[in-house]
């Protein structure tokens, strides 16, 4: 076995509430992927708007300058021909870029003037218009104030918020746009990103909780009663030569009623990533298993850098949920320990098992996903830089030598999948072969693991009993223990990575986790139906927050899968 105990510690479960200082949502910026002149247009000056100023459109390449009178653009968007002046400019371009251009015209937003002040007000909504500003060409330094004007103006236009309804109420009689770097704002950023912001909207319209008036009999994000204690482990695969730390967080109310849950992290972290939700877990009798896989943790993936090599071996995709298989089989010897604390208490043959981001697809994949690599291969050889970090990462899978592997454990009963990478390793029936109540977690501003590729899709996929919980603003790293996030105030906030949810602000993100992971578990125990309630659409409503809404649901609603074809068809 190679194991050995390093730690015995004793802790007390704690108490009291953290408020939410901020927060954010951006919702339902519209990527409209056709061409040059359809991108700088729709993206640019189109995210959302309505009307009152400009006249005139000015695109300006090097020291080349077309004018077209905002007129002729109403008119272009009625009738579904451009005009002769715009003609001109627009004939030169495929026809599939002219009707990208009329389809942004007449595209129209859904967001009040009160929800869309509300947005632009926010961390990444700062960005964006900064972003976004770069691409004006004004003799002033008001860029970011005349766009914030032109949305809120434009969003309470009678006919609501468009592109159009923005270049009319943006303060400037010209509104001039220079081209080239129109192109290279729109080209940084991430479709899956924007994509998930109209998904989140269409199943949570309200960006404002509704109260409820529903009452609980408990709160599932209190505390239990249990003195936790933590045991530290040392264990050795010597068949794969792979020495994995554990953190078994344990009581002496645990018992084998109970599932074990055995948690992955996330790629390039530690065993740590989630220790408010393990210990909140134990005080509530549950054991809770935190590993750290040595092939994909932050002690490698700093070794890596160091010594300029790889960050991670493709082997590390059957090694992860492996490496839980593993644990579940020495938790087993333990349990059958008489000189061991967790003597009888461990029921490995009933496990849970919970993962965060790269982890949630080592969830998914002990689950029952299966790897499918021929798709995932394909589509890899498109252009890499396009993708987001979670997608790049999955790529590196392609190199193992079979095209499927099945990596199922049949102990593990139930999955929890934070965030998970999902979209490429799965291929397109991956995830079917999972046959364990599954629920998915989503934030609906996460850069890093986009919710609409990663998880809705599949989500949609997943044979029932499953559930989808979307979070609105939340962000990739927001569920994750505030010990581990302090590096974010540092970390500059663009479209495509920085600010982060995390800390404090997080605090409500994390509490109605702790109260969801705790329902999901009791599904497995004898205490199943009092916690049933809170595995329901009405006491996510009741957790939301005005900073975070939050909504749960067990299938897609018609409208939500709309945006669902549009991107898988944009992919195709």
């Amino acid at each position: 076995m190679g194991s050995k105990i390093h730690q015995y510690q004793l802790y007390s479960p704690k108490h009291g509430k953290k408020k939410m200082l901020m927060g954010r949502i951006w919702g339902n910026l519209q990527t409209v992927k056709g061409g040059l002149c359809a991108m700088a247009i729709a993206q640019i000056l189109g995210t959302t708007t309505s009307a009152k100023a400009a006249e005139t459109v000015v695109v300006r390449y090097g020291p080349f300058a077309e004018s077209f009178a905002v007129a002729d653009l109403q008119k272009a968007a009625k009738t579904g021909e451009f005009p002769r002046d715009i003609a001109l400019f627009t004939n030169k371009l495929p026809e599939e870029q002219r009707r990208s251009i009329l389809g942004a015209l007449r595209m129209k937003i859904p967001l009040n003037v009160v929800a869309i002040s509300r947005l632009l007000n926010t961390q990444i909504g700062t960005a964006i218009l900064n972003d976004l500003s770069t691409a004006l060409v004004r003799k002033d330094s008001a860029g970011v104030q005349a766009l914030r004007a032109g949305f809120v103006l434009g969003s309470n236009s009678q006919d609501g918020l468009s592109i159009l309804s923005f270049i009319k109420s943006y303060p400037s009689q010209r509104l001039e746009i220079n081209l080239p770097q129109s192109f290279r704002v729109a080209s940084n950023l991430n479709s899956g990103f924007w994509l998930t912001q109209q998904f989140m909207l269409a199943i949570a319209p309200q960006l404002n909780p509704i109260t409820s008036q529903l009452s609980f009999s408990l709160d599932p994000s209190a505390p239990g009663v249990a003195q936790y204690q933590v045991l530290g482990l040392e264990l050795n695969d010597q068949k794969r030569n792979r020495k994995i730390p554990v953190d078994v967080y344990w009581s002496n109310s645990s018992t084998t009623e109970k599932p074990v849950i055995v948690f992955s992290h996330g790629f390039g972290s530690v065993r740590t990533d989630m220790r408010y939700l393990a210990q909140h877990l134990a005080s509530h009798g549950y054991i809770v298993a935190a590993l750290e896989h040595p092939g994909s943790n932050e002690t490698y993936t700093k070794l890596a850098f160091q010594n300029n090599t790889r960050f991670i071996q493709p082997q590390e995709f059957l090694d992860r949920p492996k490496d839980i298989s593993f644990v579940l089989d020495e938790l087993e010897k333990l349990n059958q320990t008489a000189t061991s604390p967790l003597q009888g208490k461990v029921a490995t043959n009933n496990a849970m098992v919970i993962g965060y981001s790269f982890g949630g697809g080592t969830a998914l994949s002990i689950a029952g996903a299966e790897l499918q690599l021929e798709e995932l291969k394909q589509r890899c050889k498109k252009n890499v830089a396009r993708f987001s970090f979670g997608e790049t990462l999955q790529c590196v899978a392609q190199e193992l030598p079979a095209n499927k592997y099945q990596l199922r454990d049949e102990r593990i009963k139930r999955a929890i999948a934070l965030s998970p990478t999902s979209s490429l390793m799965f291929g397109k029936n991956g995830l079917r072969e999972v046959k364990i109540p599954t629920l998915i977690w989503a934030a609906s501003a996460d850069k890093t693991v986009p919710a609409l590729p990663e998880q809705v899709i599949g989500f949609t996929k997943i044979p029932s009993p499953k559930w989808l919980v979307g979070i609105l603003g939340g962000t990739h790293l927001s569920v994750k223990d505030p010990s581990t996030t302090t590096d974010q105030a540092t970390k500059l906030n663009t479209v495509l990575s920085g600010g982060e949810v995390v800390g404090e602000q997080a605090a409500d993100i994390r509490k109605y986790l702790q109260a969801i992971a705790l329902a999901f578990a009791a599904q497995g125990t004898p205490e199943a139906e009092t916690y049933e309630p809170f595995l329901t659409p009405d006491y996510a409503q009741f957790a939301s927050t005005q900073a975070f809404p939050i909504r749960l649901v067990t299938r897609i609603p018609t409208q939500a899968m709309l945006v669902v074809r549009q991107y898988i068809k944009s992919e195709e």
